[in-house]
């Protein structure tokens, strides 16, 4: 007699919460940005290449994502110090300072920015020091660069943390004794184990900076074609009413956005593919032994 057994589906009523789903990213994600990409559609390609490429938008475009991936790059080095510290050091007060790093993440923004205003300004306790010697970092450029690195600090120390508390010891010490220096057993064991998990950090931070608004606008300044975020240039433009001018900016946000992270995340795949391998030759060590 042939018996014939049903599959079952871990989760149960999958298709009912598949729908919930899709329903739920539909009216919180997909519709609205179809409707940006519909709103902009009302314009002409001339009267949307004239709105995108208008100086003052390139202008904001060279802030937004040059500042954010500046801002991501410190955070990422930086962000990887500091994870690890609290995880491979005991210190007093550690558990304060742990918590210290989910900062950004509770404070509302705009607190985030009147507070960082305070400090590196010409009279804050901090820039006062800076422009002593010619360095103006709030109302500067730089001062979009100091927001944005507070902002997407917790990223990449929360996304490397957890992969080095898991990280065997053992690899370390096993290099160690096949003659590696310390140089190389960083190089070779400990940065090809985190690579996959930095990556993500640096993405995560990269994709908050470019769309931050509260904690930029106090300390930037606001100054069209110097200190002007793309954000605040399509606030400027609803407050003016232009929805079209301000929602064809909104998908060139969008659209390079989507493509940054997208590469991003390719090489994130990429590469964890490869740190795998790069571990596992790691400890076999033939390339210690020639070094």
């Amino acid at each position: 007699m042939r018996l014939n057994f049903k599959q079952q589906s871990i989760l149960p009523g999958f298709g009912l919460a598949l729908g919930f789903t899709v329903l739920y990213l539909s009216l919180i994600v997909l519709i609205p940005l179809s409707a940006t990409f519909l709103k902009a559609s009302t314009l002409t390609w001339q009267q949307f290449w004239h709105i995108v490429t208008a100086p003052r938008a390139i202008a904001s475009y060279r802030l937004s994502f040059g500042a954010s991936a500046i801002a991501a790059g410190i955070n990422l080095f930086f962000g990887l110090i500091v994870a690890w510290v609290l995880v491979r050091y005991e210190f007093p007060a550690k558990k304060l300072f742990d918590s210290l790093v989910d900062l950004p993440f509770a404070l509302p923004t705009a607190v985030a920015g009147i507070a960082l205003t305070a400090i590196y300004s010409r009279n804050g306790w901090l820039g006062q020091y800076f422009d002593r010697i010619g360095i103006h970092s709030a109302y500067s450029p730089l001062g979009v660069v100091i927001a944005l690195t507070f902002t997407g600090l917790p990223f990449v120390v929360r996304t490397v943390q957890p992969v080095l508390e898991d990280l065997d010891k053992e690899m370390e010490e096993a290099a160690a004794s096949l003659g590696a220096d310390r140089w190389q057993t960083i190089t070779r064991v400990l940065v090809p184990a985190i690579m996959p998990a930095a990556l993500t950090g640096f993405t995560m931070a990269f994709a908050r900076a470019v769309g931050e608004y509260g904690s930029v606008v106090f300390i930037s300044g606001n100054m069209p074609m110097r200190t002007e975020i793309t954000p605040l240039l399509i606030i400027t433009k609803l407050e003016q009413y232009d929805y079209a001018g301000a929602t064809a900016i909104a998908v060139v946000m969008l659209v390079v956005s989507f493509a940054m992270l997208l590469s991003i995340n390719l090489l994130q795949a990429w590469s964890g593919g490869r740190t795998r391998a790069k571990a596992a030759a790691a400890i076999v060590a033939p390339a210690f032994s020639e070094a």
